[in-house]
């Protein structure tokens, strides 16, 4: 678990080893810059909720810490009242990132899987909760128990949000890849209402939000374009 957040912050040469009175050490191979990784793993270790102290040659994990499970928590609810509030920005880098591969020549059959990967990099939080899956997360101390407790709660809807996200993105690269919608146009020009009939075959509904407005507007319409060619 240790092993597989220090590797996705600093790479390869990640060594992990027990201590002897309990939590482990962690060393890197490469020492090229080895005080700036070990800053960044300490602080993504800190954020898993766990007490770090960085020395000269390693880094030292000693156990959960209350302090850093607090921090947790309050960035896990930042989350969820911030990034993971806007569903707008989320389609907007996929039909940015979307429209960019097909033009690059990237397949159009892999374009949704890649598109969702891209936006699970930059929620960060999938990525942040994968490293700890599995884990069983337990404490002697009663306090101790509470805040794991309510940080598994507030996990939990972080995840379910991360999957909202990734599903809308997925969507967002299918309707590109299959063609939607024409630039955008005036408020209730031909194009606006093709818009509306476009999100309600999209399966976005009668009353289409922000952001599949957003989507139909942009995403031009590949299919459109190929038959006016002809």
């Amino acid at each position: 678990m240790v092993h597989r957040i220090c590797g996705r912050v600093a790479g390869a040469g990640v060594r992990v080893a027990d201590l002897p009175l309990g939590g482990v050490q962690v060393w890197l191979d490469d020492a090229g810059d080895r005080w700036r990784h070990y800053h960044r793993m300490a602080r993504e270790l800190r954020l898993a909720g766990w007490h770090t102290e960085t020395g000269p040659d390693r880094l030292l994990l000693l156990g959960w810490s209350s302090v850093c499970l607090s921090h947790r928590a309050r960035m896990l609810g930042a989350a969820l009242s911030g990034r993971l509030a806007d569903f707008d920005r989320t389609a907007f880098t996929a039909v940015m990132a979307a429209t960019r591969l097909l033009h690059d020549g990237f397949p159009a059959q892999d374009l949704a899987a890649e598109v969702e990967a891209r936006c699970r990099h930059l929620l960060r939080w999938p990525e942040r909760l994968a490293d700890l899956d599995g884990l069983q997360r337990t404490s002697s101390l009663e306090p101790m128990r509470l805040r794991l407790a309510q940080v598994a709660g507030l996990e939990a809807k972080v995840g379910r949000r991360c999957g909202e996200h990734l599903a809308l993105a997925a969507k967002v690269a299918r309707m590109v890849a299959g063609g939607a919608m024409p630039a955008a146009a005036p408020a209730g020009g031909p194009r606006a209402r093709h818009a509306g009939r476009t999100a309600e075959r999209a399966g976005l509904g009668q009353r289409a939000g922000l952001t599949e407005r957003m989507v139909c507007a942009s995403v031009p319409n590949l299919a459109l374009s190929a038959v006016t060619a002809r």
